[in-house]
């Protein structure tokens, strides 16, 4: 079993920062893909970046330049650093452990998943 918990939300105005954690907890950390999700209202969750465990990284192409998923395998905690933000990125955040290794840009090939963080950019 591993828990996630994103911290870092919080409201901030276009062209601003924040930056996401997300703290595991419970299986071997290091052994997983993480990932961050976002879902709008009235929208699906759509992928935003992942890490592998070699720390590999890959991007929503909406987020590309903008953002960077980075790890801490002694804390146990993954990053999102969310630079020039638009009001376009405001949703609610997740991030999530993939221990297959696969398809990380899946939302279906992920194993746990935080409750979510709230991120809103105001215009």
């Amino acid at each position: 079993q591993v828990q996630l918990v994103e911290s870092g939300g919080g409201l901030v105005q276009a062209g601003g920062s924040l930056r996401l954690s997300c703290a595991a907890s419970g299986r071997t950390f290091r052994d997983s893909a993480m990932g961050w999700f976002r879902q709008a209202p009235g929208k699906e969750r759509e992928f935003v970046a992942a890490i592998s465990w070699g720390s590999s990284t890959y991007y929503a192409d909406l987020v590309k330049g903008r953002f960077t998923i980075s790890r801490d395998n002694a804390k146990n905690t993954v990053y999102l650093q969310m630079n020039s933000l638009k009001p376009e990125d405001t949703a609610v955040y997740y991030c999530a452990a993939n221990f297959g290794g696969l398809g990380v840009t899946r939302s279906t090939t992920y194993d746990y998943w935080g409750q979510g963080t709230q991120v809103t950019v105001s215009s």
